[in-house]
């Protein structure tokens, strides 16, 4: 299977005083931390953003939001279509404010979206959207879906039949985001103490 990854870092970061992306943790920013672990499953790399500010800072390919979506289902849409047309098979969406995503993380999603479109990643029982797998044939059903009015990515999930692999949040949730300035001091913190 040939896997695609595509960091999802479009959104403006305004809880956190913006470029999120560029904010650092343990001396690295968190964009490169999820590059980091996305390197090791993956030389298709692709980072989408809104408005290109940002691109080359990733060091990656860039793609551009789509900008009749919001939030954050217009970086899946870009994500679709670059693998659709690049040819991969399916499409790994990481969000860039999860800095501490499993290294198993490709295996149990593909494990997971067997006979689907997509699977989504749970911990504790909370479900994680934006950090999926997607098979490039959930393009497909993404005009009919937008035509709802509807931007959700869990809610497209659902339309297009999706898995879910489960990972435990001991000692720290694997999908821990970061949102502000306290989620960012408890993710230094947790790092200190490893």
């Amino acid at each position: 299977m040939k896997l695609g990854i595509v960091l999802l870092a479009g959104g403006e970061g305004r809880r956190i005083g913006g470029d999120k992306p560029l904010r650092m943790l343990g001396g690295e920013t968190l964009a490169a931390r999820v590059l980091a672990a996305a390197r090791g499953w993956s030389d298709e790399i692709r980072v989408a953003v809104r408005g290109g500010g940002l691109a080359a800072a990733f060091g990656v390919a860039a793609l551009e939001d789509d900008p009749a979506i919001e939030g954050p289902l217009a970086g899946i849409a870009s994500a679709l279509r670059d693998a659709a047309a690049r040819g991969l098979d399916s499409v790994l969406t990481l969000p860039c404010d999860t800095p501490f995503l499993p290294a198993d993380l490709p295996d149990r999603l593909s494990a997971a979206i067997e006979g689907k479109l997509a699977a989504l990643a749970s911990s504790a029982g909370h479900l994680h959207p934006a950090c999926a797998l997607w098979a490039s044939g959930a393009l497909a059903a993404l005009p009919g879906y937008l035509a709802t009015g509807r931007r959700s990515i869990r809610s497209f999930a659902e339309q297009v039949g999706h898995g879910v692999a489960e990972w435990g949040t001991e000692p720290f949730d694997p999908f821990f985001n970061i949102n502000d300035a306290a989620d960012l001091a408890k993710a230094e913190a947790w790092l200190r103490s490893r």
